[in-house]
């Protein structure tokens, strides 16, 4: 039922089977998985020599460069690991919108289903998944879970999320509870329309040696707005109101500002080698969940 209120039917399920997260850096995680690290393992694959030291498996040795140089090094292989995976859904007031009037859905809403997807296919791929959600701190969370049985859990975690007053991304995500103890992979699922810390916020998870992925939700009444007239626009956190005179001069104005914003959270990703992507709410999820967020470099 919780997948049914995502939107995830089987078909899109076995679609997104198919697909598989990918990190930028190889993570040594603390189980057995797909992954490789950098951890000396088990598996078939050469990673490098190092010299023998009493205690090694002596049937390690590889006695054909013991015999060209006389001394023995033993293989080492690259071991198989999961990946850490934790999911961030913002799910603030600002998030609570979209959807009323443009053909687009409603941005948390949307950025569920975008993050039970990844979720999904990390879960299919036998990574470890942890999801919370956050307003003006973390409002709750959902612990380490592993393999397909699992996804029923996130659906219903992510499904039963209620939409919050207020948020703050900084308090919410540097928090040291909020912060991993070990490297992996953290996604953010917001609109990231915050008046600050937003950077240092990034900063702070890539510290925590993270593969940061950068998900910036929008409606298309944000991205394209048709408003004319005399209007009263009111911060859905605050309760402000302004009185605007709605034009084609305001407008565009608006429209050079958003587009500035958007511009530069892409620009300070790419310089710190984080992931970003731009969904509209109005693009079908699994169409830019295959051409996005490959394009981004975190799929495959």
């Amino acid at each position: 039922m919780s997948a049914e209120r995502l939107s995830l039917d089987g078909e899109t399920l076995a679609r997104l089977e198919r697909l598989s997260v990918v990190a930028k850096t190889r993570i040594r995680g603390t189980m057995q998985g797909k992954r490789r690290s950098y951890q000396p393992g088990a598996s078939l694959d050469f990673a490098d020599y190092r010299l023998y030291t009493p205690g090694d498996d002596v049937r390690a040795i590889d006695w054909n460069v013991y015999g060209r140089s006389g001394k023995p090094f033993v293989k080492l292989f690259l071991d198989e690991q999961e990946l850490p995976i934790r999911l961030w859904v913002d799910v603030s007031a600002s998030m609570n919108t979209g959807g009323e009037s443009s053909g687009g859905e409603n941005k948390l809403v949307y950025a569920k289903r975008l993050a039970a997807s990844v979720g999904y296919m990390a879960l299919c791929g036998y990574d470890r998944v942890a999801a919370g959600v956050f307003g003006e701190t973390v409002s709750a969370s959902v612990p380490p879970m592993r393999g397909r049985g699992a996804a029923p859990r996130l659906f219903r975690f992510l499904a039963e999320a209620e939409p919050e007053r207020t948020g703050h991304l900084y308090r919410s995500l540097s928090a040291p509870g909020a912060l991993p103890r070990q490297p992996g992979m953290t996604w953010v699922f917001s609109d990231f329309l915050y008046e600050s810390g937003v950077r240092e916020t990034l900063n702070v998870l890539q510290a925590a040696k993270q593969d940061v992925v950068v998900v910036q939700v929008l409606s298309p009444e944000e991205l394209r707005p048709a408003l004319s007239g005399d209007l009263r626009l009111v911060d859905v956190e605050t309760g402000e109101g302004k009185e605007v005179a709605m034009s084609a001069k305001v407008l565009g104005a608006y429209r050079d500002a958003l587009d500035a914003y958007t511009e530069s959270l892409r620009r300070f990703c790419r310089e710190r080698n984080m992931a970003y992507a731009l969904a509209s709410t109005d693009a079908p999820a699994l169409d830019w969940i295959a051409s996005a967020l490959r394009g981004a470099g975190v799929l495959q």
